[in-house]
């Protein structure tokens, strides 16, 4: 995405939006797991240390007797949430994503160093219902396995024109290192006109959240709104992101959004003229590596797990429903971001 060269290039000049060089922190081995969220899992690994094998699939441990346990219906009719991907370990990756491989276009845009693949040690749900993306940084391996990762599209939409798009993730925080989740249009579309929407990013270990949106070329400034939010222990905790939106009949120019990071409200903006409607967009995420956004660092080799413990779509927030979203959009404490 050509725009991020440029964003390094200006983010100095925005205080209060990148808080300045940080000391890289190191992986870390393991994090204690804070309420409501049970149990532990590993987050980023060393070479040597080694993460956690892929577990195996579930016909592989019966011996394949009798098949995996159908796999469960998604929220039945009337609920709040409309859609939960099943993040159970006898479900395939292929089911709800599809997943992207291969170096992209120029290092997809960035000059990244990942292979994006569709395999298991790449992607996998755990036992105990996460969904891991691993990327893999191996300097003594062949080229096209030195820096393995996961690219995910979900094949779900966010199909209305109201709702509510919720996660809660434990990002990699190191060097070289870049995990997202954002949104694009279902394929195929224009990129950037049609809209980008990054809801949780963070770079070279910076334990800082960059949220954007971006209909416009890097040369075009008025057609970006970008914030920075710290988030000191993002390396030691899984953190909960909300992107809520409320476009009527789907016209663009038209419509409302607000960020959340932890149920606090962070960056709000409009839906700008000639994107396409919200309800067309598709869910990512992805762990880049090394590129112009990581300022061509390269990541140590080792094992980086971005784990995502819960996402969903609903028709509503929690917690105040659409009362609380038309609060939060009137508050003047929200901000609406930053120009280039």
């Amino acid at each position: 995405m050509p725009w991020r060269d440029r964003f390094n290039q200006i983010k100095i000049e925005f205080n209060g939006m990148v808080g300045g060089q940080q000391q890289q922190q190191p992986p870390q081995q393991y994090y204690q797991q804070p309420p409501p969220v049970p149990g532990n899992y590993p987050g980023n690994y060393q070479q040597g240390g080694g993460p956690p094998p892929v577990p195996p699939h579930p016909d592989q441990q019966q011996g394949g007797a009798g098949g995996p346990p159908p796999i469960p219906p998604h929220p039945p009719q009337g609920s709040r949430v409309y859609w939960q991907p099943q993040f159970q370990s006898h479900v395939e990756i292929a089911h709800e994503w599809d997943a992207k491989t291969g170096h992209g276009t120029d290092g997809w845009g960035n000059h990244e160093l990942q292979n994006y693949t569709d395999q298991s040690h790449n992607a996998f749900h755990t036992p105990d219902g996460r969904l891991v993306l691993r990327a893999v940084a191996n300097s003594g391996a062949g080229d096209d396995q030195k820096y393995t990762s996961a690219r995910l599209v979900s094949k779900q939409t966010l199909t209305h024109d109201r709702g509510v798009l919720s996660a809660v993730i434990m990002s990699p925080c190191a060097e070289g290192i870049w995990p997202a989740f954002w949104l694009l249009p279902k394929e195929p579309f224009s990129w950037p006109t049609d809209g980008e929407i990054d809801i949780a990013e963070t770079w070279n270990g910076d334990c800082e959240n960059h949220t954007c949106l971006h209909w416009g070329q890097h040369d075009q400034p008025d057609k970006h709104r970008v914030l920075g939010t710290r988030i000191p222990d993002m390396a030691q905790r899984p953190v909960q992101y909300d992107f809520v939106w409320d476009q009527p009949g789907g016209q663009a120019g038209r419509g409302r959004m607000l960020w959340y990071i932890d149920g606090r409200p962070v960056m709000k903006a409009t839906v700008p003229a000639g994107t396409r409607p919200l309800r067309d967009m598709t869910i990512l995420l992805n762990v880049a590596m090394g590129g112009n956004v990581c300022q061509g660092k390269v990541p140590r080799d080792g094992a980086y797990d971005m784990v995502v413990f819960a996402l969903s779509m609903a028709h509503e927030m929690e917690n105040g429903g659409w009362g609380r979203f038309d609060y939060d959009w009137s508050h003047p404490g929200v901000p609406q971001g930053n120009t280039y």
